[in-house]
């Protein structure tokens, strides 16, 4: 009896979905494109030519993340097309605090079997992100790996590289009197889903139900990526330290560019918490201190100033679009590192 032959698909991999989801994915890298980005996707590693790039003395900036649990969110709303957005803004923002230009992006989409159209649409969202960071998406990798995943189920992780002038990285020189000004965030951004799904199951709330579709839209919005209005700030002069806003909120993210003999006076009246996380705080019954080390509750990048440059900065960033908030100064080390009045 002869034995029936069998073929990678039999175990779940097709081939040839890779091979589609390439094809489809390459025009959408290729309008990532910036100065300095060589070849296209679809090789075995990605050049790119830091000279051509204008830089001169450049120190390489680099960082991976993933978008939490909110991609569980997306997976079961059934929306797919701005989560690689998310994924961009988690790495890119993480770049930018160190006073580095992102230059280069790579994505990794896990799943049990690949469904071409929904991994086009995220890395729809994906080279969107990249366009608003100002990077190019140089490549990838897919994985269908059955047996790992549930059906309908997939993962994403990012890499970015960027660079600094050796000059010119970031944070320096923080001291005594430093004005903190806040950068107002899109919402939850990416972190603190768990949070947010423990949330929802105690209200028992199923978010894919057309009746919740407002909460579903608020908790969907992808994460603001800071990079042009924080280059802007940082090329004119006397931006010390840029903090992004991530798992840890306000209270663990501040002092990580603080150096050891100050602490951050924050003002909690200079903003108020948008109605999202309003509603988390009353639904969940969460503390405000807990909100504060949670979530960026309303603020998702943070920059210390030079006093004298505060004003300048609130207007060179508020023609840049972003709403601003006058957050606090720097003070003498405290307790404390971060001082909540």
């Amino acid at each position: 009896m002869t034995k029936a032959q069998v073929t990678y698909a039999d175990a779940g991999v097709n081939i040839d979905a890779g091979n589609a989801l390439v094809e489809r994915i390459k025009p959408l890298a290729k309008a990532t494109a910036r100065a300095g980005a060589m070849g296209g996707v679809g090789g075995f590693g990605a050049l790119f030519d830091l000279k051509a790039a204008g830089y001169k003395d450049p120190i390489l900036v680099s960082g991976t993340d993933g978008v939490g649990t909110k991609i569980k969110l997306a997976q079961q709303i059934g929306k797919h097309d701005t989560i690689g957005i998310d994924l961009v803004a988690m790495c890119v923002n993480d770049l930018i605090v160190q006073g580095a230009e992102p230059l280069f992006f790579l994505d990794y989409f896990a799943t049990s079997a690949l469904d071409v159209n929904i991994a086009t649409e995220v890395v729809a969202g994906i080279a969107e992100g990249c366009k608003l960071a100002g990077c190019a998406l140089v490549g990838g990798e897919t994985a269908e790996m059955p047996g790992m995943y549930k059906p309908g189920e997939y993962d994403l992780a990012g890499f970015a590289v960027g660079a600094v002038e050796r000059d010119q990285v970031l944070p320096k020189e923080v001291m005594k009197g430093d004005v903190i000004l806040g950068l107002a965030s899109s919402g939850v951004h990416s972190n603190g889903y768990s949070l947010v799904r423990h949330i929802l199951d105690v209200q028992k709330l199923d978010i894919s139900a057309a009746v919740n579709a407002d909460h579903a839209k608020a908790l969907l919005v992808p994460t603001r990526i800071y990079i042009k209005p924080c280059l802007a700030a940082i090329r004119a002069g006397g931006v010390k330290a840029l903090a992004h806003i991530t798992g840890g909120g306000i209270t663990e993210n501040t002092p990580r560019v603080l150096p050891e003999h100050v602490s951050a006076e924050i003002n909690l009246a200079a903003w108020e918490f948008p109605p999202l996380f309003k509603w988390l705080q009353d639904a969940g019954n969460v503390a405000q201190s807990e909100m504060l080390r949670t979530f960026n509750c309303g603020v998702g990048m943070i920059l210390v100033v030079d006093a004298a440059k505060a004003d300048a900065i609130t207007a060179l960033l508020t023609k840049e679009g972003e709403t601003l908030y006058a957050l606090g100064r720097i003070i003498d080390k405290q307790k404390e590192r971060v001082v909540f009045s």
